[in-house]
């Protein structure tokens, strides 16, 4: 049984790909496309984080994000669709638990990409990379509990509702809910049984 999650994962940035997807590195240049997104009131509505105001602010974003990589703490990936060659969102693993082999998912994608089962085919990709090379034993996903697509997403994926938290999270001068997916390893060698 692994007992710690494989910091060798944090040699190199793992460029991984999937059917119609590359997801690679975070690059400053992306940082009109992030502004772009997360300025996108349809992709804003249930992050409950908050809305850049320049493009000064998704580049520090961008930063915070290759940080967090050089200092394993996480991975955040751009999704690139091959057949236009464009940023269509990104895709991440933080906030790990190493005492219990444990990440958070995040993942955002543009509004124009929704509905093609873009996402869910970068869940599946970024789900087989956290429990066979990153070695996490369960990977979450917190939610606003209003964000009825994306728990149909985590649940299409495997995710189980595993907590509600009451007023758990304070954000712009309110106490908000948050719902807790989980996925475990063993839920996913038991869907490919």
């Amino acid at each position: 049984m692994n007992l710690k999650i494989n910091d060798e994962v944090f040699n190199d940035f793992p460029v991984l790909e999937s059917e119609r997807l590359i997801f690679r590195a975070y690059k400053k240049s992306d940082a009109p496309m992030v502004f772009s997104i997360r300025t996108d009131k349809r992709v804003m509505e249930y992050m409950d984080a908050i809305i850049p105001t320049e493009v000064k602010d998704s580049e520090k974003r961008i930063e915070n994000i290759q940080k967090y990589f050089v200092n394993k703490e996480g991975i955040t990936w751009v999704i690139v669709e091959k057949k236009s060659n464009e940023m269509i969102g990104d895709i991440g693993i933080w906030k790990f638990d190493r005492k219990n082999n444990r990440g958070e998912i995040g993942y955002l994608l543009r509004p124009e990409f929704w509905r093609k089962g873009y996402m869910k085919e970068a869940m599946n990709t970024l789900i087989r990379f956290g429990f066979n090379e990153l070695k996490l034993h369960s990977i979450e996903a917190n939610v606003n509990t209003e964000n009825e697509n994306s728990k149909q997403l985590l649940l299409s994926v495997g995710f189980k509702l595993e907590a509600h938290f009451r007023e758990n999270y304070f954000f712009e001068g309110k106490y908000l809910d948050s719902l807790i997916y989980s996925l475990l390893q063993s839920d996913l060698k038991n869907n490919e049984a």
